[in-house]
């Protein structure tokens, strides 16, 4: 019985022994510029959306789409009727044989005008005349290719086909309905290189520039965020709303999630010209009373103990919180582990992140 409670108080204190030093992750502060975060609000807009027409009048034949599809550039989305045009490019057709026939037969009749002309048993004004109608006839097979060639033109636009790749909005005519130059068919909206809109406050315009940091999401989609870089600034401001506009743009899958339309917002993190201490954010711990501590490692004894610090914090970037007063640069944070620690506590040191994080 005795060794059984030897073995107990053993095992007891050997577990004591390991909270007393519990594994924590550390990170430093550091010094740098400090990034001011400006939050905006937006919209997803697609690089191209057009309302497609007809290049020539007709009667609908075929709607090969509807709203929702996926479509590819090329694809042939309405067809209009091409009986009638159809008919008109046949009887072009036939005209231009004519007039192939007609330009064979006069320079036959110039060519044999030539080759007697040496025996004096034709006129040159016959000559000529046959030359003229051979000119004559060589324009008319060139206006007659060239009419076949505009209704052949004719005939395949009355098949519409999408410019670029895309979504089909909607479809604004129906099968059977009369549409004239001009008249929309259907909406087609890209939705490939998707670009987040926003408007800025004008006070920031020289603030913002092409290298800025922004971090998007989605009032959509919860779950939605990425990083993007920003494509334009639009240096001519709204003089209703003092704005201007920035535009940004996620690449790869990502970007796929969204759609246009739908309500972003976006995060500008911009230079606040002036430098400051920084530590990882999850460093920062908040009370109910209202206080903000980090705990710092003190390393002067032989194993590591922490200390609490009281802080007083500025702005957040990046994952990381500017520290304003009550940590020096160069301390080491605990930024994984903090939540249960005492002042004093022996503690092991698990991993090192860079400086700030």
């Amino acid at each position: 019985m005795l060794r059984f409670l030897i073995l107990a108080v053993s095992l007891f204190a050997t577990a004591a022994a390991g909270q007393t030093a519990p594994p924590v992750n550390v990170g430093a502060a550091v010094e740098r510029p400090i990034v001011r975060a400006i939050r905006v609000s937006g919209t997803v807009t697609s690089p191209s959306a057009a309302v497609l027409s007809p290049s020539v009048g007709g009667l609908v034949a075929h709607m090969n789409v509807d709203a929702g599809d996926q479509v590819s550039a090329g694809d042939v989305l309405v067809v209009l009727d091409a009986e009638l045009q159809t008919l008109e490019l046949r009887r072009r057709e036939a005209e231009l044989q004519q007039a192939e026939a007609a330009l064979a037969d006069s320079r036959r009749r110039l060519d044999e005008a030539e080759r007697v002309r040496s025996a004096n048993a034709i006129s040159e004004s016959e000559i000529e005349s046959r030359r003229a109608t051979a000119v004559r006839d060589a324009a008319a097979l060139a206006a007659a290719r060239a009419a076949v060639q505009q209704q052949r033109s004719v005939v395949d636009r009355l098949s519409v086909k999408a410019p670029f790749a895309g979504v089909i909005g909607r479809r604004i005519a129906a099968v059977g309905e009369w549409v004239n130059t001009g008249d929309g068919l259907v909406e087609l909206v890209a939705t490939d290189d998707l670009r987040f809109d926003f408007r800025v406050p004008q006070e920031y315009f020289g603030d913002i520039s092409m290298q800025t940091v922004v971090e998007l999401e989605s009032d959509a989609l919860p779950g939605f965020a990425a990083d993007g870089h920003i494509i334009a600034i639009v240096p001519v401001k709204d003089p209703g709303s003092r704005t201007f506009l920035v535009r940004a743009q996620v690449n790869g899958e990502t970007a796929s999630s969204v759609t246009p339309g739908m309500s972003t917002r976006g995060i500008l993190h911009v230079d606040a010209r002036r430098n400051g201490i920084v530590v990882s954010r999850d460093a920062l711990l908040r009370y109910p009373d209202g206080r903000q501590v980090v705990w710092i490692i003190d390393d002067s004894a032989e194993i590591p103990v922490v200390r609490e610090r009281q802080v007083q914090t500025g702005l957040m970037f990046e994952g990381l919180v500017e520290i304003r007063s009550g940590l020096d640069a160069g301390s080491t944070v605990v930024t994984r582990g903090n939540e249960t620690l005492q002042e004093g506590q022996q503690v092991s040191i698990r991993e090192q992140a860079p400086g700030g994080r």
